[in-house]
């Protein structure tokens, strides 16, 4: 009897097998997207032609989202000297002879002598004369994209370089900020409408981007495009997902995430063509005007599941009904049998005419929802906050700085192969193994190239860098995805948008190190290290999702748990050992 009941307990925890045509003979609560797919036609041409239309934004929002590195790229520069303040010796000199004598040298970290960049000399013939901070500007040399931006418009140099990392972790909190309410209003008021809402948003401060007059403008502005964008990315992640089948969600993910990439590797040719960074903006803010046209209702619907789930029956019929009619291949007998099980809808929900949220006295009980989101925020957080540190790698250890373009070049390169690797083994290997393969050689990267750095050659160092960079991108990416599959429905919105918080809450790491001037780089690369090495414990207790129905309700999410570790018999976690009895 234990035995059996042990059996029966380890059933019930897991998610629900959609496959049977009797379900709707079953309880209500059974009766949801999964089980009425397949009587609209399945996966058909519509949905096919509405996941192609959340793609396309995925190249523009990659282009306001990297833009950020060139906004804020600090060229060569060094102190402008007029000739009037010249010596004598010099007022007729070259400009190399003048270059090669009023630029000072000071000693580095590393006791070298280099030439500064902030301090003015005046030289005689034979000695200094005095070293006074620079009040003439700079001139900028050895541009790499654009010839002009936040830093050369505002001299942001020296005394004032403090105010670009700020605008960078601004342009970062801004999503930590639009992830968290955004991710509150697709679960309130849908998918779409906070699309659009976002939409608007993003192309109003896009556009009071451009007027911008001083750096605190500048950095406001980044601020709301930031929370914006977060909008964006997050609804149209969410509609996605929640348009496809089991068969078909990993793949139409990972092609959304070559659109991102390939965003990222079109954006470094458009910042060569334009030069100037407000004509920059301008050509990656104003393409977003057209996606206005998603607020058509016969252009982009709003998520089928999300409205049964939320119990907006009319609305979802109506939805599911246009499905029917673009994905039937005119037999009059599909269309009755669509509209048979439609009907049904409204005596399966016992439908009231009013819209259900759920109780967050319910929700702060659903300790497995909770679990959860606890590994997978932290894996997120983890795989973006250690990206940085492969990527500074050589500059900060070796003192060896990588050329902009081949840093760039790396970064998006690596994010492909990552996306490539993600498409063949995780569907065949499972979420959990991938994931927890991904940050196994994240870890192992680390731990070498912080305790072997003086045993490696160039070649092994690039090398291990390289598998860092990949690693931890394939982590981070599995990690969202993952997260937005063990999510229920009726709360994906609040949890993926807590999930992504976080992801920028480890981007964070980059422009606060370079606010530090990389002081204590070797610590927090340790530190991120250990918690890789941490991350890969935890990972064991999420469950498998591969091949399961997305959950729909809180009692969904909360039964939704580990399998066992072993096959026969079910293995007895304190943490996991029963579904919450509350839900």
């Amino acid at each position: 009897m234990e035995g059996r009941g042990a059996e029966e307990t380890e059933n019930t925890s897991l998610p629900r097998d959609f496959s049977s045509n009797n379900m709707l003979e079953n309880s209500s609560e059974q009766l949801d997207f999964e089980m009425v797919l397949p009587k609209i036609g399945g996966f058909g041409r519509q949905q096919h032609l509405l996941v192609v239309l959340t793609w396309l934004p995925n190249i523009f929002i990659a282009f306001n989202l990297f833009s950020d590195i060139f906004f804020t790229l600090t060229p060569d520069h060094h102190c402008r000297v007029t000739r009037t303040e010249l010596p004598d010796f010099l007022v007729n000199a070259t400009e190399e002879e003048l270059l090669n004598a009023t630029i000072p040298l000071e000693r580095d970290d590393n006791g070298e002598w280099v030439r500064s960049q902030c301090n003015k000399f005046h030289y005689t013939n034979i000695s200094l004369k005095e070293n006074i901070k620079c009040t003439d500007g700079w001139d900028f040399l050895n541009f790499q994209a654009l010839d002009t931006n936040m830093v050369t418009q505002w001299n942001l140099v020296c005394d004032n370089y403090w105010e670009v990392p700020v605008e960078e972790v601004c342009f970062i909190i801004g999503f930590l900020t639009g992830y968290l309410f955004m991710g509150y209003a697709a679960d309130r008021i849908g998918r779409k409408k906070t699309f659009i809402l976002a939409l608007i948003l993003s192309i109003l401060w896009g556009t009071l981007l451009l007027a911008s007059s001083t750096p605190a403008v500048f950095i406001l502005m980044r601020f709301f495009l930031g929370s914006s964008l977060a909008g964006l990315y997050l609804s149209l992640y969410i509609m996605r997902l929640e348009l496809c089948d089991p068969p078909h969600r990993l793949m139409i993910t990972m092609i959304a995430g070559f659109f991102t990439v390939g965003g990222q590797f079109l954006l470094l040719g458009l910042a060569v063509g334009c030069k100037d960074w407000r004509v920059l903006q301008g050509v990656i803010i104003s393409p977003l005007a057209l996606f206005l046209a998603y607020s058509c209702p016969q252009v982009l619907f709003e998520s089928p599941r999300w409205l049964l789930a939320s119990k907006q029956i009319p609305e979802a019929k109506a939805v599911l009904r246009s499905f029917v009619e673009k994905n039937s291949s005119g037999l009059g007998s599909e269309i009755l049998d669509a509209e048979e099980i439609l009907s049904e809808l409204d005596t399966a929900y016992h439908y009231e005419g009013s819209m259900w949220h759920h109780s967050i006295t319910k929700l702060l009980q659903s300790r497995n929802i909770w679990k959860n989101l606890l590994i997978l925020g932290f894996t997120t957080f983890i795989g973006h906050g250690i990206h940085h540190c492969y990527g500074t790698f050589r500059k900060n250890v070796q003192g060896t700085k990588s050329g902009f373009y081949l840093s760039y070049l790396l970064s998006a390169g690596t994010g492909v192969l990552a996306c490539l690797f993600l498409c063949f083994t995780v569907d065949r290997f499972g979420r959990r193994g991938i994931l927890l393969l991904s940050m196994t050689m994240t870890g192992i990267s680390s731990l070498v190239l912080l305790g072997l750095i003086e045993y490696l050659n160039e070649a092994a160092i690039m090398t291990f860098s390289i598998l860092g960079l990949f690693s931890s991108h394939a982590a981070a990416s599995l990690s969202v995805f993952f997260a937005a599959e063990v999510i229920p429905t009726v709360i994906r919105g609040e949890g993926l948008g807590i999930i992504l918080a976080l992801a920028s809450l480890g981007k964070l790491s980059s422009p606060i190190m370079d606010l530090h001037n990389e002081h204590g780089y070797f610590l927090h690369h340790v530190v991120y290290a250990s918690f890789a090495i941490l991350c890969i414990l935890s990972i064991m207790l999420l469950p498998e999702s591969k091949r399961k129905a997305l959950p729909e309700s809180i009692k969904d999410g909360e039964l939704y748990r580990r399998p066992s570790l072993l096959r026969r018999r079910r293995d007895h976690v304190p943490l996991l050992s029963t579904p919450n009895p509350t839900i």
